[in-house]
């Protein structure tokens, strides 16, 4: 098939280049090489390299075109109408087909006919007859031409060549090659067939029939091959199959009976411990009665012998079938005494009754050493009938006895507890005590729970891995749902403790499934136990089998909103899970696939900015408080997994003879990235970040409005993580052209591979839109996260910060929160980060002696966005005389776009010092006597008032008093306005500050009244506020509550003859008589701050009617 293909191709190119369509050719010469066969464009490529068919003039003048210019003019004019209606011809062409293809039927077969004739003999293949060509055959007529362009423009069509089929159907202009006439010659794919009709009459078509026929045998011979291996593997995959099921039975067979034989083994060590116990009192009363009479008897020398050569003999089974008791603080005592019989009494027991058995034992007796054995015999019987029952009497007195202890000095009941639960023989009986363990106190606190499962720990250490199963679990499952938080954390800390007390089968399954409902607990400390305790289920998990369920509780987790169960998720859990999924990187990958989807839905399923799809607002989105958390914490874990990606590209890399493991911290250095871009070889998992990771940032970042900025600071902060861990070099080669592009800059990609290229060169905002949201959102993380690593290369950051400001200032203009605001915010965003500041002041200084009033405003404001975020000492020796300078600059943009930013110099700063510096710059600029300096020195100064010190704001009052008092005469009725408003605004800031009496009889209230002769500037809402305001400062009820409440107490205020007492009162009577007479009121050097708040809620009302 492949070489068939090949030869129609070789047909067309020739008849392309025979009839001289130039165009054609080289635009499927093009076309070619973009699909990469450019073996196949041989013949076009040595066409048009001939100097002599086309001189090199005229090639250097097609090498000069730019190629993508070209390809954007075609889109944008010839897709819009010539491909729409080549298309749609093209759609009339199939239904016609389709309509004619019964017609066609009997056509068919006859040119299907006219194919199978071929030469079969060599005599025939050898005839000179045979051997003719296109030209033998005389000139092309007219109606063959047509059906010959027909066919070929068909096949271009459906070979992909549209742009080719487009060039051609342009270059034979006058034939119409839209309605193929129906006849003969009008078959499906009719190229291909007229092909086959011309080689099967020529010498050349038996030789490639010949040909393909053997190949085709092959073909055939390798298929039957192919059958008989895939029949044999199927086979052998089926007996494999089948021997793995008769596996997987016996597995299941050997654990049952594993099962089995340890129940028995527990049976048999629980009579074992009994035994002992019987020898252990017998010796003891033997060696007794020896030690009494002071004498020893051969006999007991002759035990001993026999107990030397019988600890030789014993087998070593009956000590690994000891279970070992080992306890921890008090409880570990009342376990000490049977662990010393145990193993002191082991031996004497094979002594007795293997090594001499029964009969040899009592020959060796005599008949009053007889008696004393069975005597003592007996004795221990009893004994150990009296410990049975001392135990089952602990067993019935313990619950009864606990609540009546006081819970502080419960945990002394745990040694018996234990000692209940391990050695009383019934199950009930044992489940009973193990619920009363659980529930030793009501409501235990973080140490009292600490005791208790210690206890536990202990307990299922003793007992093994089927009672661990069976009597400590299902105590978790009954208190999973228990009202009391306390208790179901409990539960909790038992799944993470006591997991490796348990068969390895089950902490997957059941243990796995308490931990779950846990996170789904309404509680949020319960949530975070259940998080702490599956970070430490994790490593007992026997294989990976589970992890994508776990996957979605760690996702659950992070995403918890109780910041406490998101820390303890960080923290522990995450770490436990990259330990866990260590081994398989494929895993690592599907978690990091799920946190970007995560990521990326969180954010896209708010609502848009803007319901106008053409808009910039629409791509922007309206984040929740949910959605703002989620993604804010997706974000943290996604840079706490970059060390891990980093981990897995190292261990990947195809280059491991060049670059040694030692060398990690310069791993990824300009060597290896340029090496990786000149080889063909694939490396999965170093282009995670640029082909993966970075486009989903990208894709965040332009949906988050500018007000985001915690958000965008995280994504900034992620960025200087990820240029941390991969190096300068991976900074500079990948991350920087990534956002430099997608920043709408230029970025040079020529040293990576063609792949990435074309991959960042997609990024590049193409539309005005576009540009727009690149400027608002990207930007940012450009000049903080990218030029801002500390691993950047020096000066990188400053040149591009004065070229952006310089070349968007010369063109466009100065920089204004109207105009250009998401220029502002992304400097002010660059501002947030500290270690930034004194490169951003530098390249501000550069700009305050630049010759450019544009510029010289631009810096101005950007100063203003700076200053918020300097401190004192940066302010004094470097905001503040710039500011001087841009302050005193001839020209009066300059001059007083410099003014916003001292006022907010003062907002922030209340040193003596600045505020001195302040006063005198600002009588400067009122000194000036302009109208538009006055108005904004008397704005800046307004807005800083709540803010700033008294100083100021006794000079603000001031100079209102002065310029309010001031000739009016001459000034336009807009002028005045404007100017009254910004007085009225600036009073009422400092109504709401402290003033001194003397400064509101001095100043304030002459300032008022000014501005209220002025009716036909003075605004209706504002005149009402400066008229209560005149009274309340004057004097009144509110005054008199004021002085009042100076002089006495909170007492004074509600009691008798306060102004808050009862009505009936005679104090009170007088009080609020309005007929006594009152003396003015004396003005007092400090209001109260309730009449302050009184008259601002009265300015609200008054604004409101208005």
């Amino acid at each position: 098939m492949e070489s068939e293909k090949a030869s129609t191709r070789n047909v067309v190119i020739d008849f392309l280049l025979q009839e001289h369509y130039h165009l054609t050719a080289f635009e499927l010469y093009h076309e070619l090489l973009e699909d990469g066969q450019g073996a196949a464009a041989t013949k076009l490529h040595s066409f048009f390299s001939d100097s002599d068919t086309f001189p090199s003039e005229q090639m250097r003048a097609l090498q000069g075109i730019d190629a993508q210019l070209l390809a954007d003019e075609k889109e944008a004019a010839i897709e819009r109408a010539a491909v729409t209606e080549y298309e749609l011809r093209l759609a009339r062409e199939d239904i016609k087909s389709l309509q004619e293809k019964l017609e066609r039927n009997s056509e068919i077969s006859a040119v299907a006919s006219v194919e199978s004739v071929a030469p079969t003999t060599e005599e025939e293949v050898a005839a000179p007859s045979k051997k003719r060509s296109c030209r033998d055959l005389g000139p092309l007529g007219d109606g063959d031409r047509t059906d010959l362009n027909c066919a070929v423009k068909e096949y271009l069509v459906a070979a992909g060549y549209k742009l080719t089929a487009m060039t051609f159907y342009e270059e034979v202009g006058d034939q119409d090659m839209n309605h193929w006439r129906n006849q003969a010659a009008h078959v499906p794919d009719a190229l291909r067939r007229y092909y086959l009709s011309f080689l099967a009459s020529t010498v050349d078509a038996a030789e490639e029939r010949s040909l393909l026929l053997s190949e085709n045998e092959s073909l055939l011979k390798d298929k039957e091959a192919l059958g008989e291996e895939v029949s044999s593997l199927t086979k052998s995959l089926e007996s494999i199959r089948k021997e793995a099921k008769e596996k997987d039975r016996q597995i299941r067979q050997l654990r049952e009976s594993l099962e089995m034989t340890q129940k028995e083994l527990n049976v048999n060590r629980a009579e074992m411990t009994s035994l002992k116990l019987e020898l252990e009192s017998m010796i003891s009363g033997r060696n007794h009665e020896r030690s009494q009479s002071g004498d020893i008897p051969a006999l007991e020398e002759r035990q001993i012998d026999v107990n030397g050569k019988a600890a030789d003999s014993v087998p070593r089974e009956d000590v690994v079938n000891e279970s070992p008791v080992t306890q921890s603080g008090p409880i570990s005592s009342t376990t000490d005494m049977s662990k010393e019989t145990m193993s002191s009494s082991g031996t004497l027991t094979n002594v007795y009754t293997e090594s001499n058995g029964e009969d040899g034992y009592k020959s060796m007796l005599t008949s009053d050493e007889l008696s004393s054995h069975e005597t003592r015999r007996d004795s221990v019987d009893e004994k150990h009938e009296t410990e049975l029952q001392t135990v089952q009497v602990l067993a019935d007195t313990l619950p009864k006895i606990v609540p009546y202890v006081l819970i502080n000095h419960r945990e002394e009941l745990l040694p018996l507890i234990m000692c209940a639960i391990e050695r009383h023989p019934e199950h009930t009986v044992r489940d009973s005590l193990t619920h009363t363990l659980f529930n030793l106190i009501k409501r235990p606190d973080e140490q009292q729970r600490r005791v208790i499962m210690d206890a536990c720990v202990s307990l299922a250490r003793n007992v093994g891995d089927i009672r661990s199963e069976t009597e400590l679990l299902p105590q978790c499952w009954e208190q999973i749902n228990h009202k009391y938080e306390e208790r179901r954390i409990l539960v909790a800390q038992s799944c993470g403790e006591l997991g490796q007390f348990v068969r390895a089968e089950t902490r997957p399954s059941l243990i796995l499934s308490i931990i779950q409902q846990l996170i789904e607990d309404e509680a949020t400390v319960v949530r975070e136990a259940a998080a702490q305790n599956l970070a430490l289920l994790l490593p007992l998990f026997p294989d990976l089998d589970k992890f994508f369920k776990v996957e979605e509780l760690v996702f659950q987790l992070v995403c918890d909103p109780a910041g406490i169960v998101v820390e303890a998720s960080l923290e522990q859990l995450i770490p436990a899970v990259v330990r866990w999924a260590k081994s398989e990187k494929q895993l690592i990958h599907h978690l990091l696939s799920a946190l970007i989807s995560r990521l990326l839905g969180s954010v896209q399923r708010c609502p848009p900015l803007s319901g106008v799809q053409d808009s910039l607002e629409f791509q922007l989105r309206i984040l929740g408080e949910r959605e703002r958390w989620v993604s804010d914490v997706l974000l943290r874990l996604l840079t706490q997994l970059l060390p891990e990606v980093r981990r897995v590209a190292i261990e990947s890399c195809p280059f491991p003879d060049i670059f040694p493991e030692e060398e990690e911290e310069a791993f990824f250095s300009d060597e290896l990235l340029g090496l990786y871009a000149r080889a063909n070889l694939q490396w999965p998992d170093f282009d995670w970040l640029p082909e993966d990771c970075f486009p989903a940032l990208l894709h965040l970042a332009c949906m988050l409005p500018p007000r985001e900025e915690g958000l965008r600071s995280r994504l900034a902060k992620l960025l200087l993580t990820a240029s941390n861990l991969f190096g300068g070099a991976y900074l500079m080669s990948i991350v920087l052209p990534i956002f430099l592009m997608a920043a709408g800059d230029y970025a040079d990609t020529s040293h990576l591979s063609s792949r990435l290229a074309n991959r960042i060169k997609g990024f590049k905002p193409l539309t005005p839109r576009a540009e727009q949201l690149a400027r608002t959102c990207v930007l940012p993380l450009l000049l903080a996260g990218v030029y801002g690593a500390p691993n950047m290369k020096e000066g990188y950051l400053a040149e591009y910060l004065k070229n952006l400001v310089l070349q968007s200032s010369v063109k466009q203009g100065a920089w204004t929160p109207v105009h250009t605001p998401e220029l502002i915010d992304a400097v002010r965003f660059l501002c947030t980060f500290n270690q930034q500041h004194t490169v951003i002041v530098g390249v501000l200084w550069e700009l305050v002696v630049n010759p450019n009033a544009n510029v010289k405003s631009t810096a101005a404001v950007l100063f203003k966005a700076l200053v918020p975020y300097v401190d004192l000492k940066l302010a004094q020796q470097q905001v503040l005389p710039a500011l001087v300078t841009l302050g005193s600059d001839p020209n009066l943009d300059v001059k007083y776009s410099s003014i916003e930013a001292f006022g907010t110099v003062a907002q922030h700063f209340k040193d003596e010092a600045v505020v001195d510096k302040i006063r005198v710059q600002m009588d400067a600029f009122l000194d000036d006597g302009d109208h538009e300096g006055t108005v904004a020195v008397m704005r800046a100064l307004a807005a800083a008032v709540p803010h700033t010190t008294p100083s100021l704001r006794d000079y603000l009052l001031q100079k209102l008093a002065m310029l309010s008092g001031a000739t009016t005469q001459g000034t336009t009725l807009i002028r005045r306005r404007e100017k009254v408003d910004v007085f009225c605004e600036a009073i009422r800031a400092l109504d709401a500050t402290e003033i001194s009496a003397g400064n509101v009889k001095d100043l304030l209230l002459p300032t008022i009244q000014n501005l209220l002769k002025d009716t036909d500037a003075l605004d209706p809402a504002h005149k009402e506020a400066l008229e209560v305001m005149q009274r309340e400062r004057s004097g009144g009820r509110l005054e008199s509550i004021s002085k009042h409440l100076k002089k006495t107490s909170m007492g004074g205020l509600f009691g008798e003859g306060g102004y808050l007492s009862a009505p009936g009162s005679p104090s009170s009577a007088t009080a609020s008589a309005p007929d006594s007479p009152q003396p003015a009121p004396s003005p007092q050097p400090e209001e109260g701050r309730l009449k302050r708040m009184m008259r601002a809620n009265f300015g609200e009302m008054i604004r409101g009617k208005s």
